[in-house]
């Protein structure tokens, strides 16, 4: 493959954009109902866009847009030429539909390819598939891209993960790719069997599907000894591949922006935040043919930034803060996930499988309770035994410590529960929702 186009200097991929983004409305206008009403409505003439700059102007879209055009009404065309077809799970309503044409199809395995190298993956090793294959976008997009890239793959999909670590112990592959939940769940899994880090074949991990932190990846690294980096993606832009990091850099994910045209704005305003400020992601396909959108609002809270020290070009995006529905509002302290797992890094002896169950009172987040395991060797190392009343003192003291640290660094009250490693509910597969049901 020619990586090339991801070190073209800033004004050509400036030019190479702005080239796509005018042929892009011009099609929209000629294919697609649902954005010409749009344009009439904001009284725009595609005309007006003449470059990238030009953006702005074009109207946003937003999830509940595929939700009124089900199921294909966003589609720019037939079905008969289609290649592939894949939707959300539709928990929630009814599911989002995205389809594919062969050039979307080749746009999206080129794009998977380009992350598995930058991940540290080259041709000739084996790719252990763990994500879910089916309508959900992660692992027959992984699947197409290892191949492109030269791989060769073992599509095991999520689930039945005894069987996964045996496959890994007599395949020998040397990358895996699933949620960093299920990562974690592996990892106990060859603890569990008495496997070192060193006695895995694994050397690059490549996870994605939900935001995860330092402290999740320095689990997964110290046990399969892998270098673990984050690919993102959503299947409303194409599925995984959207960005990654490099696996020698990490701390921020390179978007692949000759094919996703990223914008931050502001969450309440929909106005474009200064370079480098926290907002929505909102990106824009600039070369897909089934369904391309203007503007399609993430809901993914993160910022845009360059580093002079880079390998590539491209614009990064820094780690997912969360997404912006998942944020919880405690006592007037805005507050994700992320953030709670976070302060969990700066207390030894945390195991990141967690939950967190907000209490209100009188409609109000008042404070959460935050279930959370500890690790056995670490209370070995403590000398303190489970049927002592020293083990009591022991977790009880370990439990404040960490409402303290929440307390100092995310500025809201908390009440720990200690469980022993491994007593919480593990991911499976796929993703994993961390915040439970309001008491």
């Amino acid at each position: 493959m020619d990586f090339s186009v991801e070190y073209l200097k800033l004004d050509q991929l400036r030019g190479l954009q702005s080239e796509r983004l005018i042929n892009l409305v011009g099609y929209l206008e000629e294919r697609s109902d649902f954005y010409k009403e749009k344009f009439n409505e904001l009284g725009i003439s595609t005309q007006e866009i003449r470059s990238i700059e030009d953006i702005s102007k074009l109207p946003i879209t937003y999830k509940q847009d595929l939700r009124n055009n089900y199921p294909f009404g966003l589609f720019t065309v037939p079905k008969n030429e289609l290649q592939r077809i894949h939707c959300s799970s539709g928990t929630t309503g009814k599911p989002t539909v995205v389809g594919y044409t062969k050039e979307d199809v080749d746009l999206f395995s080129e794009v998977v390819a380009r992350s598995l190298n930058a991940a540290g993956a080259k041709p000739g090793m084996q790719l252990h598939n763990a994500y879910g294959y089916g309508i959900f976008t992660g692992g027959l997009g992984l699947h197409y891209g290892a191949e492109k890239l030269g791989m060769s793959v073992l599509p095991i999909s999520g689930g039945m993960t005894a069987r996964q670590v045996d496959l890994i112990m007599d395949f020998k592959p040397e990358v895996i790719c699933c949620s960093p939940s299920y990562a974690l769940t592996i990892a106990n899994e060859f603890a569990n069997r008495g496997i070192s880090a060193n006695e895995i074949s694994l050397q690059y991990a490549v996870l994605g599907s939900e935001p995860w932190t330092e402290i999740i990846r320095n689990h997964i690294e110290e046990r399969l000894g892998v270098h673990a980096t984050n690919i993102y993606g959503l299947s409303e832009i194409i599925g995984p591949g959207v960005s990654m990091e490099d696996f020698e850099e990490k701390g921020g994910s390179y978007i692949w922006e000759d094919h996703f045209y990223p914008e931050i704005l502001d969450p309440v305003t929909k106005q474009p935040v200064p370079f480098g400020e926290e907002g929505v992601l909102v990106i824009t396909t600039l070369t897909k043919k089934a369904m391309p959108l203007l503007r399609y609002w993430t809901n993914d809270i993160t910022s845009l930034y360059y580093d002079e020290n880079s390998k590539r070009s491209m614009v990064k995006m820094r780690p997912l803060l969360g997404r912006a529905d998942d944020m919880l509002i405690v006592r007037g302290v805005n507050v994700y996930p992320s953030q709670i797992e976070e302060a969990f890094s700066h207390v030894k002896g945390v195991v990141p499988n967690y939950y967190l169950t907000p209490i209100e009172k009188e409609h109000m987040c008042v404070a959460l309770d935050i279930d959370l395991e500890i690790d056995d060797e670490f209370v070995k190392s403590q000398q303190v035994e489970p049927n002592t009343d020293d083990y009591g003192i022991f977790v009880g003291n370990f439990g404040k410590n960490i409402e303290n640290e929440i307390k100092r660094r995310v500025g809201i009250t908390t009440k720990v529960k200690i469980h022993a490693q491994d007593s919480l509910p593990k991911c499976e597969g796929g993703k994993i929702n961390r915040i439970l049901k309001k008491k």
